[in-house]
């Protein structure tokens, strides 16, 4: 995780002063209270357990649009996934309207080919890398039918660390 000064801010609900700003490994930036911490071992927050998430600022690429030209940005959702998108597409909350270039491209992750076999059918492995940075080796015929909302091929997968 990065961290970052940031001005003063007081916890809303025991008054002490927030801590620093830190990145988490999907990209998204939270501020928790200075009382509290999160403890890696239980995967819990200890002590006073507000947490300000702040909105991550789209990213200029040295990229350009495939449409239009434009330069591309880098942009984190709500929920932690990645997109390349047209800087010229905005979007306005009153009429709910999106206005500009349409273009969207989602960043899923990086497929990698092992000199290693799959222990459950033979075919070759893969060294797959989310869009987040976890690590995983799966079997090169492993996928996923979206429209049966379940996995196709063979299902070998073990995480790295």
């Amino acid at each position: 995780m990065m961290t970052q000064k940031v001005e003063t801010d007081v916890c809303p609900k025991c008054g002490s002063i927030l801590g620093e700003i830190v990145t988490t490994q999907t990209g998204k930036k939270l501020q928790r209270c200075s009382k509290s911490h999160w403890n890696a071992d239980t995967r819990r927050n200890e002590g006073c357990n507000f947490v300000k998430w702040l909105e991550v600022e789209p990213e200029k690429l040295d990229e350009k649009c495939p449409k239009c030209g434009s330069p591309l940005l880098l942009v984190v959702t709500r929920s932690g996934k990645k997109m390349k998108k047209c800087s010229t597409n905005t979007w306005d909350p009153q009429t709910r309207q999106a206005s500009g270039c349409d273009y969207v491209e989602w960043i899923n992750g990086t497929t990698e080919s092992l000199d290693e076999k799959c222990p459950e059918c033979g075919n070759p492995l893969v060294l797959f890398t989310t869009s987040s940075g976890k690590k995983m080796k799966k079997c090169s015929t492993n996928g996923w039918d979206k429209v049966a909302r379940k996995a196709t091929g063979c299902t070998f997968i073990q995480w790295l660390q």
